[in-house]
């Protein structure tokens, strides 16, 4: 009698525990599923940025990596660079370097090469972004893409900043004015031959006025360098 006693017992607190067992797994499950929902509403509001995003935008949002690394698996979002996503549907990026600086957060104005194809008065094509950055500023990786830097002081960092949209990001770029005079500063860099074709095509397409070119040669030292070939192609 007692025994029977103790398994009707047994079998009662058994049940009990599979009872509550199952219901906090359901309400566990409940649980995931409304973080994923939760989740998966921020991420694309992400999305609807129109631009490339970063893993620190994400974590910032409420995002957890897990979550970033499960779209990526189902195709969702594709990761571009390191630390940096974007939408499966969006257009391949034609600048997935410099989204992947914009989404890092860096003060950075782009810069001779790139600020002529980005300007649009060059032949050249640049194998890598260039990008100025303050004097003593760390430099910046943006893997797997190669990245050429200069510096510069405060006074010739911050003349001639423009500010530019390009797919969807807003960058910081020297004008092109500045980015003429940059090309002289830096010819020992980019080569003689290439400030000289910035300079002439950008007087034949009218892209910067001459007090401008001026202006911009004066912030970068560069007047004496750059008078002779000016007074040649204006001549």
């Amino acid at each position: 009698m007692v025994l029977k006693i103790e398994k009707r017992v047994f079998l009662r607190i058994l049940l009990a525990k599979s009872s509550i067992m199952d219901y906090i797994y359901i309400q566990k499950r409940n649980l995931t599923g409304w973080l994923m929902q939760t989740h998966t509403k921020t991420l694309e509001k992400l999305l609807s940025l129109g631009r490339a995003f970063s893993a620190r935008e994400a974590t910032a949002a409420g995002i957890p990596h897990a979550i970033l690394s499960y779209h990526c698996r189902n195709g969702r979002i594709i990761r571009v660079g390191r630390g940096l996503y974007t939408s499966s549907e969006s257009q391949p990026d034609s600048y997935p370097d410099l989204a992947q600086l914009a989404a890092k957060q860096t003060d950075f104005v782009v810069c001779l090469l790139s600020a002529l194809r980005i300007h649009d008065f060059t032949t050249q094509l640049p194998t890598s972004l260039w990008i100025a950055i303050r004097q003593g500023a760390r430099v910046p990786s943006i893997s797997p893409w190669p990245l050429s830097c200069i510096h510069l002081n405060d006074a010739p960092y911050e003349f001639g900043i423009e500010e530019h949209e390009i797919e969807g990001l807003k960058v910081k770029v020297y004008s092109a004015a500045k980015t003429v005079a940059d090309c002289f500063k830096f010819r020992n860099k980019i080569g003689l031959d290439v400030a000289l074709e910035a300079l002439c095509e950008g007087v034949r397409l009218k892209r910067f006025t001459i007090p401008e070119l001026d202006a911009a040669a004066v912030a970068c030292r560069v007047s004496n360098v750059m008078r002779p070939y000016m007074e040649t192609i204006l001549s």
